[in-house]
């Protein structure tokens, strides 16, 4: 009898037990289903041009690889956050920091004293060096310095530390916006030598017998991620990651995987401090990458399938015709005014409008686009409004093109509308007709027949014009040919015509279509 009291007891203090977690679980899952998941980071690189840091997978190209890229999925699991990759220019990945359109550059940038002004640097990632390359049947020089005493020219990548050294020796050289062009020239004969970071010549050079490394590696520096200075915080986090990543073996194992790991990456695990003298020109015995990697022969002897390709390049010629027919509207709507502002206004009005015209026509479109994205948020900033985050791509895009465009109409209006006539405005005037109204039924219909070709030529302009959006992130039709051209040369001239024909098929019809309304309009009416 005992035994069961004693068992119905501990049966009850049981239940109460787990009634009193139950309802603990009931409390806790819906503060838990309720907190909010962590807001991804943003993290801006280029992905034209960018084995081994970030480019399109040759056999997936709707799928971005690299070193980077691992680097980036390590950190976001070392820091419990999602990270996600946003295509930004490589020249204007520190100016896009600044204006906050994404969180942080991390694409093979270069520690500077320079740029060490503007963002704050993570600890290193990587300890790189540059490598001179040259054709393999080229005697005239064996290195860099006999390049530099021969007077011969460097072939380089915009906006980075090679540059700056190569102008500070006064070395002739040659920029590129892409290593595949670099490397193609140095091959052709158009430059005679290629100095660029080791890594990027043995993953683009490497697997051709055309050219060869004169000399060992040299001009250390290193790769480090960019922050905001106010996002200190957050730079802090990212470097005890990075630390973890060292001293767990995480990040010596991405390097191994992608080859690019070497005697010099030892000094990421020692303590760092950086300095101006950090970039010293001496080579590191036993450094020199080598060539013929496994890696690297992968990495270029892929063919992506064409028809994934061919619908990002659908996707890209999208985005053209959205930024052609709303920046065209733009220039529309202002052209018009403009013109009756030149000819009918008062002198302040045709002062203003004048200087307008003459102020777009006479600025090349690529600025103004870098303006109003750049220049505009700054300025914003600076009166204390918050429009620099707002501004998206597209948008600066549509506004810089439809200002250019909306000269060149405002032209084309003003010689269609001067040339009618001025017996046609007597000759209203003497049936009653007010101005406005002789404008709008009698002089306005007439011009527009004169005006349609014109304006159609304009429209096809601007649907090649739209390509120089690329340089303010729009992922437009040739900004999408740009990047897998230079990610997968073998595609250069299959997709270059894919490209060219797709401008064709957008264009082509315009004129055929301005060609039947001037028919239809100078029909008599029955």
């Amino acid at each position: 009898m005992k035994r069961a009291l004693a068992l119905n007891e501990n049966v009850r203090a049981a239940t109460r037990y787990g009634a009193a977690v139950l309802a603990c679980l009931l409390l806790v899952a819906p503060l838990a289903a309720q907190a909010p998941a962590p807001k991804p980071l943003l993290w801006g690189a280029d992905k034209e041009g960018g084995k081994p840091y970030v480019f399109l997978d040759n056999d997936d190209p709707t799928k971005l690889v690299g070193f980077e890229v691992d680097l980036a999925a390590a950190l976001a699991e070392e820091l419990h956050r999602p990270i996600e990759f946003k295509q930004y220019e490589f020249d204007s990945l520190v100016p896009g920091l600044v204006r906050r359109d994404f969180d942080f550059a991390m694409n093979g940038l270069e520690k500077s004293p320079e740029r060490a002004k503007l963002v704050r640097f993570s600890r290193p990632y990587y300890v790189y060096r540059q490598q001179l390359v040259v054709r393999a049947d080229e005697e005239r020089f064996t290195t860099f310095k006999g390049c530099l005493d021969r007077k011969g020219v460097f072939g380089t990548l915009d906006g980075t530390a090679a540059v700056k050294l190569l102008t500070e020796l006064d070395a002739k050289q040659q920029s590129y916006q892409s290593p595949t062009e670099a490397y193609t020239d140095l091959a052709l004969k158009r430059t005679d030598a290629v100095f660029m970071d080791a890594m990027i010549a043995q993953y683009y050079a490497g697997g051709d017998k055309r050219l060869k490394n004169a000399g060992r590696p040299t001009a250390k520096g290193y790769y480090a991620i960019a922050f905001r200075p106010e996002d200190d915080e957050l730079a802090k986090q990212v470097d005890a990651a990075l630390d973890r990543l060292m001293k767990n073996g995480k990040l010596r194992k991405i390097y191994r995987k992608w080859d690019i790991w070497n005697e010099a990456q030892e000094e990421l695990m020692k303590g760092y401090v950086f300095e101006e003298n950090d970039h010293e020109r001496t080579a590191i015995p036993g450094s020199e990458p080598e060539f013929t990697s496994e890696a690297a022969q992968q990495a270029t002897s892929n063919v992506s399938p064409f028809w994934v390709y061919l619908a990002m390049l659908g996707y890209g010629a999208l985005v053209t015709v959205r930024v052609t027919v709303l920046s065209f509207l733009l220039a529309v709507t202002l052209g018009m005014p403009l013109a009756l502002g030149r000819m009918y206004g008062p002198a302040w009005l045709r002062f203003l409008a004048t200087q307008y015209v003459e102020i777009f026509r006479g600025v090349p479109v690529m600025l103004v686009l870098v303006f109003i994205y750049f220049g505009v948020p700054s300025l914003a900033e600076l009166c204390g409004l918050s429009l620099g985050t707002s501004l998206l791509p597209e948008v600066a895009a549509v506004i810089g093109l439809g200002l250019n465009y909306a000269a060149y109409e405002a032209e084309v209006y003003r010689a269609g509308l001067g040339a009618i006539p001025a017996g046609q405005w007597e000759a209203a005037a003497s049936l009653g007709m007010s101005r406005p109204l002789t404008f709008r039924r009698i002089i306005l219909p007439q011009a527009l027949r004169q005006l349609l070709p014109p304006m159609t030529n304009d429209l096809v302009a601007l649907f090649k014009d739209t390509s120089v959006a690329g340089v303010i992130a729009v992922t437009e039709l040739n900004k999408e040919y740009l990047t897998f051209a230079r990610s997968d040369p073998a595609v250069v001239v299959v997709l270059g015509l894919v490209t060219a024909a797709l401008y064709l098929i957008m264009s082509v019809p315009l004129g055929f279509l301005s060609r039947r309304l001037e028919q239809l309009w100078s029909e008599p009416a029955s």
